[in-house]
C-alpha cells in the first residue's frame, strides 16, 4: 500500500508537478486548496471506475428489506453503502461456491435492488480510502490530478494536455494508454481471467 498517502498529499504531489506550492489542508484558504477540495473526490471516483481494480472488488450478500416493491418485482434489497458508483459488477441468486450464472432479472432504483430472487449476492467495487490504495494507483491519481489542476492553477492548457497524455495516453489510445496502461498491467497480474474478460467485454460494449 502507499504508506502515508492522503487526499491532501496526493493533491500536493500533483501541484508540485505543476510548479505550484504544496497545500497542507483543503481548508488552507488559498485557491489551489479550494480547487483540490472540489476536484479530488470526483477525480478519485472517476479513476476508480475506469477499471475493476483488484483492491476495490468485494462480495456481499444483501439484506432483504421488509418493504416490498410497488409492482413487477417481489423483493427489495439494500445496496451496500460503500458501493461508490451504484452499479454492481455481477449479481448472483445463490450462496453456493464454484462457477455460478449471473442473473439479469433485476432493477436498481436508488439505493435498492429489486428482483424476484429470494437470495442476492453482489460483486461490486467499493470506495477505498487512500491508506488502502496501492502505490501504482496513487501515482495514477497524482497524474490525473495534475491534468485536472493544470489549467485552473497555471492557466496553461498545454500543461493540461501534457499531464492528460502522461496519465491516459494519446487520443488514439482512447484514454487507455499512458501510466493508466502500466497501472492496469500491474493490477492485472493479481486478477483472475474472468475479471479481465469482464472488463474487456465492457469496453467493447
Amino acid at each position: 500500500m502507499a504508506e502515508g498517502d492522503t487526499d491532501v498529499s496526493i493533491c500536493s504531489q500533483a501541484l508540485l508537478l505543476l510548479g505550484a506550492n504544496q497545500i497542507t489542508s483543503f481548508a488552507d484558504g488559498n485557491a489551489p486548496s479550494s480547487i483540490c477540495s472540489v476536484l479530488y473526490p470526483r477525480v478519485k471516483a472517476q479513476t476508480m471506475g475506469m477499471y475493476p481494480w483488484s483492491f476495490t472488488l468485494t462480495k456481499q450478500q444483501l439484506g432483504q428489506l421488509t418493504t416490498t416493491p410497488t409492482n413487477v418485482y417481489l423483493y427489495a434489497y439494500q445496496l451496500p453503502s460503500d458501493m461508490f458508483n451504484g452499479v454492481p459488477r455481477a449479481v448472483y441468486a445463490s450462496l453456493s461456491t464454484g462457477t455460478l450464472p449471473k442473473i439479469t432479472e433485476y432493477e436498481i432504483q436508488g439505493d435498492q435492488l429489486l428482483t424476484n430472487e429470494t437470495t442476492i449476492v453482489l460483486d461490486y467495487q467499493k470506495l477505498v480510502s487512500e491508506v488502502d490504495m496501492p502505490a501504482y494507483f496513487t501515482q495514477l491519481l497524482v497524474y490525473q490530478m495534475a491534468w485536472h489542476l493544470a489549467e485552473p492553477v497555471t492557466d496553461q492548457t498545454t500543461k493540461s494536455d501534457y499531464w492528460k497524455t502522461v496519465a491516459l495516453g494519446t487520443p488514439s489510445e482512447n484514454m487507455r494508454g499512458g501510466y493508466f496502461r502500466q497501472a492496469i498491467n500491474i493490477d492485472g497480474a493479481g486478477q483472475s481471467k474472468t475479471v479481465i474478460a469482464d472488463y474487456l467485454l465492457t469496453e467493447v460494449r
